[in-house]
């Protein structure tokens, strides 16, 4: 699938909290196929189970990145409790389950994730000749106008909105 390009710099909103999900696996034994092909493919479900329910659990969008041994998936979410309802939803437990009864005893697969809590106006993000990537996907994406030129002006433009909305 070829995706749009947008030609210019763009940026995003920053007027919103955000939350900024790392999760992946690490293949430590590549020959022990039948411990982490079962983690690696319990993902794609629930990939598509996020995008398909995505307004209703929170989840905004996702990238992600396949290396030799360590893959690695970005996502970004409207809020920790949406994050950690969905780790206590169907889907998910029933991964985490398999997870522990196939692959938990062993060090041939190895999991992780990272969660950041990012306040509004705390964030900022450039994309240049790029298709809606990262926060442009999960935020609006708007044309970087003269007040959004550089990094510290789009930090500095979400604080002054900020004190504009406590007037």
């Amino acid at each position: 699938m070829i995706k749009q390009v947008y030609s210019g710099r763009y940026t995003t909103e920053n007027e919103e909290d955000i939350v900024v999900f790392l999760i992946g696996m690490r293949v430590n034994r590549r020959l022990a196929v039948h411990k982490w092909l079962p983690v690696f493919l319990a993902m794609p479900r629930m990939i598509k189970e996020l995008y398909t329910y995505k307004d209703t659990l929170g989840f905004l969008s996702m990238e992600s990145y396949f290396g030799l041994r360590t893959t690695l998936m970005v996502q970004y979410w409207r809020s920790t409790e949406d994050l950690l309802a969905y780790a206590k939803g169907k889907q998910h437990l029933a991964a985490w389950k398999r997870f522990n009864q196939k692959a938990s005893h062993t060090n041939a697969v190895g999991i992780y994730h990272e969660t950041y809590i990012v306040p509004k106006g705390n964030y900022e993000a450039i994309y240049a000749n790029m298709p809606l990537y990262g926060l442009a996907k999960a935020n609006e994406h708007i044309p970087v106008s003269s007040k959004r030129t550089t990094a510290k002006q789009r930090l500095t433009q979400a604080t002054v909105n900020q004190i504009n909305d406590l007037k």
